[in-house]
């Protein structure tokens, strides 16, 4: 069995249906899985692919088998053209980076490969924009060439002044939980700054590294950070952190409480 294949409920998983209705649309005509010879049904990428588009057809257009049968012989006609990550527009991440991926001509199998990340968590992400950590967020950005605040969309039109109030700031796109990232300024920076609030045990779930310069203040609550994989730090409450982007780094909220922070990276490569 290929790697790509998926049984009928891993399938199903990634298209966010149960077995059944897959074994429903096959009577209607929508999919044919390959069949093994004890007549297992399997599903490649493409095929998981297609059952995604069916499930949106169905939920977001109300479609019908017999329409979504017609819909199906021109997909990209019923599905939302590709769109510039850098548009800021109010695309799903999962939906852009769907989009990035198509525009490569890449299958989710050679990005898993060059992630580390499995097909099955990206197809789910690609259709749900959830259930990936920031790290791997990180990777995927760096992949398609670009990074993780361009695929938030929060970018607007640069001004030579930037002010936003308290509590107005704009909030990414959650792909992993417990993690709530907020962009402290508007318009395209030299200088990303974040504030971070994450819940008891929030991480990174991994390290990653890219070009600049970090700066952090805690205000309140502890985080650990950890670079190069050996070197370990704790902040506290009112403590602050500096170090180079390029170092391998990952972090972790150590409290029982949540951990508020301010981030700061220069240039804008996070």
């Amino acid at each position: 069995m290929q790697k790509s294949h998926l049984k009928i409920a891993e399938a199903a998983r990634s298209a966010g249906v149960s077995p059944s209705t897959l074994r429903s649309w096959e009577s209607q005509g929508l999919i044919e899985p390959i069949r093994t010879p004890s007549g297992q049904r399997l599903y490649d990428e493409e095929l998981v692919e297609r059952l995604q588009a069916i499930a949106w057809m169905r939920s977001e257009k109300g479609l019908n088998p017999a329409a979504i049968k017609e819909g199906l012989k021109d997909e990209g006609d019923m599905r939302p053209a590709p769109q510039d990550v850098r548009a800021g527009n109010n695309t799903p991440i999962g939906m852009k980076v769907r989009s990035l991926r198509r525009q490569a001509r890449q299958t989710l199998e050679t990005v898993s490969r060059a992630t580390g990340t499995s097909v099955s968590q990206l197809s789910t992400f690609e259709r749900t924009s959830q259930g990936i950590s920031i790290t791997v967020l990180h990777d995927v950005a760096k992949h398609f060439g670009t990074t993780v605040a361009d695929l938030s969309g929060q970018h607007g039109q640069e001004d030579s002044v930037s002010l936003v109030r308290s509590g107005e700031w704009t909030t990414w796109p959650t792909t992993s939980s417990g993690v709530t990232i907020h962009d402290l300024v508007s318009g395209r920076r030299q200088m990303e700054c974040h504030r971070f609030e994450l819940a008891p045990g929030a991480s990174s779930e991994g390290s990653y590294r890219h070009e600049g310069e970090e700066f952090l203040f805690v205000l309140t609550g502890t985080l650990q950070i950890v670079l190069d994989g050996d070197q370990f730090f704790e902040l506290r409450t009112g403590d602050s952190f500096y170090f180079e982007s390029g170092r391998p780094h990952s972090w972790r909220n150590l409290s029982d409480s949540q951990t508020v922070l301010i981030w700061i990276n220069t240039p804008a490569t996070f």
